[in-house]
């Protein structure tokens, strides 16, 4: 069994810490995480700097960060101006992010569900027509922080319609970290019939992030966001806390029989220069108790 896994870090990670990176450090992160065996890493978001200043400057950290082969590059965009910015890099995929709830989407993106869904339309098709990938991401499939708990129904109509963009991936994300095993389950086998492979984006933010991972596992899922060491969050969202980090995840996965292609040592050693970086422990837990059994020195 595989499953691979898109580190977020650089920008769901780092775009709610307190820290301000600046694009040359941001690229020496997405430098080393490029080393570890991850075949995706988010490099950053092209997004108005002034409500996220964390991701200003993501076209100099596309320009610092060396290619690494069989490694893709991606970042976020929200609308079509930011997909105007990223077709003028080298950034192979668009994930292209809204919400599923009008409140949640009105506060984060300054539109209505429908409008996004007609963007993100022209943005896939923009996207194929200049060789790129583009993947969707329906944030809020869980739950809301402004209208509560979400209708599966509401969530699985809205994932059709994303489907037939012709998305090459689709992914649910539990952006506030609500979510439980059996939404997992049932968003994943609703959406089993779309075409398209499927993705989660998972927060820990209530300690479900790992049972829902598993979950998805479970599930047939194709494709699991995380993040090194467990920053980040969304800052639009009250409360919302760091994503399941990368090191644990994969030493989950890799305790299940799971191949994923990453050099765990390696990717602790990232997630160690990154608590250097930020002056304060962070939240992964496998760099602070340690793999077991011991790896031989």
């Amino acid at each position: 069994m595989t499953v691979r896994i898109c580190e977020v870090g650089p920008r769901d990670g780092l775009q709610n810490e307190p820290e301000h990176l600046s694009p040359r450090r941001r690229a020496e992160l997405v430098d080393r995480l490029s080393v570890t065996g991850l075949t995706g890493v988010e490099v950053g978001s092209f997004v108005n700097p002034a409500r996220v200043p964390q991701m200003s400057g993501a076209e100099e950290v596309l320009a610092l960060a060396k290619p690494v082969e069989g490694v893709d590059h991606v970042a976020l965009v929200l609308n079509e101006r930011g997909y105007t910015r990223l077709a003028a890099t080298r950034c192979v995929e668009a994930r292209l992010a809204f919400c599923v709830t009008e409140t949640f989407n009105r506060r984060n993106q300054g539109r209505g569900v429908e409008r996004s869904l007609a963007e993100a339309a022209r943005i896939v098709a923009a996207a194929h027509a200049d060789g790129r990938r583009a993947s969707i991401t329906l944030a809020a499939s869980f739950g809301c922080p402004f209208e509560g708990a979400v209708d599966p129904g509401h969530v699985l109509a809205i994932a059709e319609r994303a489907a037939a963009t012709g998305a090459d991936e689709l992914i649910f994300a539990d952006t506030i970290g609500v979510g439980v095993p059996r939404q997992v389950t049932r968003l994943l086998a609703g959406a089993a019939g779309f075409g398209v492979p499927l993705g989660l984006h998972l927060h820990n933010t209530r300690n479900t992030g790992y049972a829902n991972a598993i979950a998805g596992l479970d599930a047939g899922v194709a494709v699991l966001d995380s993040s090194v060491a467990g920053i980040g969050g969304c800052p639009f969202a009250p409360n919302a806390t760091g994503n399941i980090a990368t090191e644990d995840l994969v030493y989950l996965l890799e305790g299940q029989g799971v191949d994923t292609g990453v050099d765990l040592d390696a990717l602790l050693s990232v997630s160690a220069w990154l608590t250097e970086v930020l002056g304060r422990p962070l939240p992964g837990q496998l760099l602070r108790a340690g793999r077991f059994p011991s790896p031989v020195m």
